[in-house]
């Protein structure tokens, strides 16, 4: 096996933001400042990590990927939970700043 460290770096450090972001979305009830588009680009990023290490290049190193895009899914779900607190707190179903 013939892993790349500086591919285990780059995913640490992606993955050390998450635990604050997953945090933050959880306090703050909120979801202004969140872009959903986004949060699905890199959980569509994540998982193309994993289709790669699947089907070409299996080690260890889909563990990363597979932390981070759960990580990326808790924040996206956080997301639909804070909108859903918002409407039911306003009646809106005004779409906020993403």
């Amino acid at each position: 096996m013939d892993m790349s460290v500086f591919e285990i770096i780059m995913l640490v450090c992606f993955g050390l933001a998450w635990p604050f972001s997953i945090y933050r979305s959880w306090k703050s009830r909120q979801i202004a400042g969140k872009s959903l588009v986004f949060l699905f680009a890199l959980l569509i990023g994540y998982i193309s990590g994993i289709f790669h290490k699947i089907f070409y290049s299996f080690d260890p190193v889909i563990f990363f990927y597979a932390l981070n895009g759960t990580m990326v899914l808790i924040d996206i779900s956080l997301y639909f939970r804070n909108k859903y607190l918002y409407i039911k707190e306003t009646g809106e179903a005004k779409e906020t700043v993403e």
